[in-house]
């Protein structure tokens, strides 16, 4: 039974790691957050996937995130292993996180297939376990958020921090996705500032005084602005904001 001040610690993680999933504004952000996790939980792999259908083919068609080598997912695909995967039946089945020794289901369906030179290549990597986390998102569509390595179990307290982890992730994903595909972007007050005064062809260093800030901020400001316009330069984000209504 855990004392109270280990409940305490426990929630301020749970906080502090949503607070921070919630932060993060692109595909890219979280995948360096899974493998920051990874890192964390003595995992190797991840892959994040909505729920393939009877009759999927390839994985990576449901692919939104992933570090899985190349080879493995080309030949899983190659293979349509998506068809005879023992954990994507049980995600059809469950929505309760569970376990699979990747050697075993692969067995059990060799009868159908042979797929020694994928089990050979997930060996290689050290790609044995994976621990499945079925998710879903606002509108109900279903996925799973999957950890991999060579450890065979997962202690309580770690699954039910990745557990949350992954419904946070995933709940992220479909944000950011969202926003993307209505061309959606965001700018904070300090963001507008500096591009619109960039806008009126002021220097960093003149903004700075401008707004009383320091150049490296005014900089870091206009760097995130590029980035979240999907600019290749300032010069580039000024004109992708004009056009979005984003500053006049």
């Amino acid at each position: 039974m855990m004392t109270p001040d280990e409940t305490s610690s426990g929630e301020n993680q749970l906080q502090d790691e949503g607070a921070e999933i919630a932060a993060l504004e692109t595909q890219f952000d979280i995948v360096r957050y899974m493998r920051r996790k990874c890192e964390e939980y003595g995992l190797k792999y991840f892959i994040v996937f909505t729920l393939p259908g009877f009759e999927a083919e390839k994985l990576s068609a449901y692919s939104v995130v992933s570090n899985w080598p190349q080879e493995i997912l080309a030949k899983y695909d190659a293979l349509r292993m998506v068809r005879h995967s023992a954990g994507i039946r049980k995600l059809r089945l469950t929505t309760v996180p569970f376990s699979y020794d990747m050697r075993e289901w692969i067995g059990e369906s060799s009868e159908q297939a042979d797929f020694s030179e994928v089990l050979d290549l997930m060996n290689s990597h050290g790609m044995l376990i994976g621990h499945f986390f079925p998710v879903h998102d606002a509108l109900g569509n279903r996925g799973a958020v999957v950890w991999g390595g060579e450890s065979p179990t997962l202690g309580r307290d770690d699954r039910l921090m990745l557990q949350m982890i992954s419904v946070h992730l995933f709940n992220r994903l479909a944000e950011i996705g969202a926003a993307w595909k209505s061309g959606q972007v965001v700018l904070t007050d300090r963001e507008i500032q500096c591009l619109s005064w960039t806008a009126a062809g002021k220097t960093s260093l003149e903004i700075a005084e401008i707004l009383g800030l320091s150049e490296h901020t005014v900089n870091h400001y206009l760097n995130q602005v590029t980035r979240k316009l999907e600019a290749v330069n300032r010069t580039q984000a000024v004109v992708k904001a004009i056009r979005r209504g984003l500053i006049a």
